[in-house]
Order: structure tokens, then sequence, then C-alpha cells
């Protein structure tokens, strides 16, 4: 299901069990930050409250608005819907589901957040805990990637990716690792 701004859904089950099995026991962090959206929230408060961490929601961290997409099956799309959604598939810059957000303005909007997060807490180890849609983009942001290549970038369910800073800048450690790695 296309699950965007406009689909709120708490975490199922198994996106609990996914979670969990991400983060492992340990808690390496020093604050954990969260998009405001319910399958986020919930778990980084649990996981906070857990391990006694900071949290701080950050309504900018919220997915993308997918329009009028939002709620539908892919698979139910591409079958009512075959030009406008192999259009999106060719270039999700051009093609926007009617009614959603423009990459241009999901890249401004988590360029503006993360920016403002590393500001905060300097040297910090923190967790956003966000969704695929605003993990792209911070991916993006980071390597200086054009939006028409965030679709390239495969983001699994509860997946974890480190972006390190260093004296030597930023470098994506890990994209989709199953576990923290030190």
């Amino acid at each position: 299901m296309i699950r965007g701004q406009g689909v709120d859904h708490p975490l199922s089950p198994l996106g609990w069990e996914q979670m969990w099995a991400a983060v492992g026991s340990d808690a390496p962090w020093d604050q954990i930050l969260s998009s405001p959206m319910a399958r986020s929230r919930a778990f980084a408060c649990e996981l906070a409250g857990r391990h006694g961490l900071p949290l701080a929601i950050d309504p900018e961290l919220r997915e993308i608005a997918m329009g009028a997409w939002e709620g539908l099956r892919p698979d139910a799309l591409a079958h009512e819907e075959p030009a406008a959604f192999a259009a999106f598939r060719r270039d999700p810059v051009a093609h926007r589901p009617p009614g959603g957000e423009r990459l241009e303005a999901l890249q401004a909007r988590i360029g503006r957040a993360y920016e403002r997060q590393i500001v905060a807490y300097p040297g910090r180890h923190l967790l956003i805990v966000c969704h695929a849609g605003v993990s792209r983009a911070i991916i993006g942001h980071v390597l200086e990637a054009a939006p028409q290549h965030w679709y390239r970038i495969r983001i699994d369910y509860a997946g974890l990716t480190r972006i390190r800073h260093d004296h030597f800048g930023r470098s994506l450690e890990f994209v989709n690792a199953e576990r923290p790695r030190s």
C-alpha cells in the first residue's frame, strides 16, 4: 500500500517485530528523533522509554505526500492507471501522483530538518526513526544526489542506514543493515 502523509496507519505486529529486530537490544544512540507519524512515533517513544533516551519529534520528518495515490496498492494502481504509474516509475520528479508533494519540496524540507538536527546535536549519535521517502531524501541530501536518482535506492522495512560525520566530512556507511554496527 502507498503510505504517504495522508495514510497514518500504526505499525502492524509484523512491523513492530521488524523494528525491534532491526535495533536489537543495545541502544548506542545519544538521542532519538522521529517523524510525527504514528508508524514511526510509537516505536520511537517505546524505544526511548525502554532505554531512557531523549526523544524529539520533528514534524518535518513526516513522509512525502503521495496525493491521490495514498492508500492504494501499487499493483492496483498499475492496473487502473497504467500510463500514469509507468510515467511515475520512469521519472518520479516530473510525474508526481495527483496532489502529491514535489520531490524538490521534499528535498528542501528534509535537508532543512537534517541540517537543523546536526547543528542541534553536534557530535551526538542520533537515531532518526522515519520513512522510506525521508530516508531516500536524507541519503540524497548527504550524497548531494538529485531527486531523480533517489528511487534507485532500495529502502527496506526497518532497515538501518548509517551516515557518519567526521573531520573528513559526511559519508554513507551502509543502507538496510539489520542491526547497528559499531
